[in-house]
């Protein structure tokens, strides 16, 4: 993957829980879990079909360097849009990169 591709930035969130001083649970919230450099693909036409049908309502491809504790419980936030998780892909299964599959969330 070459460095000049990866051109916008994304945050990603991941929902966090826990417990007050009473044992009582706490709201879930999302809290920033990092930010990086990425790419953003909206997918069209022939490629958004055949993401269809293995996902359902994938809208966007996003592309990042390998981070082994991604998951599709978080989410990423790109120029104010929110995009749900559906798949993460691990490219060659080489531990290199990224392929999120996601869905825009609102």
């Amino acid at each position: 993957m070459k460095a000049g591709q990866l051109d916008q930035r994304v945050t990603v969130e991941r929902l966090q829980g826990g417990v007050d001083e009473l044992g009582q649970p706490l709201p879930d919230t999302w809290a920033p879990l990092f930010t990086c450099w990425a790419a953003v693909e909206p997918l069209t036409g022939r490629e958004y079909l055949a993401a269809q049908a293995a996902v359902s309502e994938v809208t966007a491809k996003i592309r990042m360097r390998f981070r082994p504790w991604m998951t599709a419980e978080d989410r990423v936030i790109h120029d104010g849009q929110v995009y749900g998780i559906e798949a993460v892909i691990d490219v060659h299964s080489s531990r290199r990169e990224l392929h999120l599959m996601c869905k825009a969330i609102g």
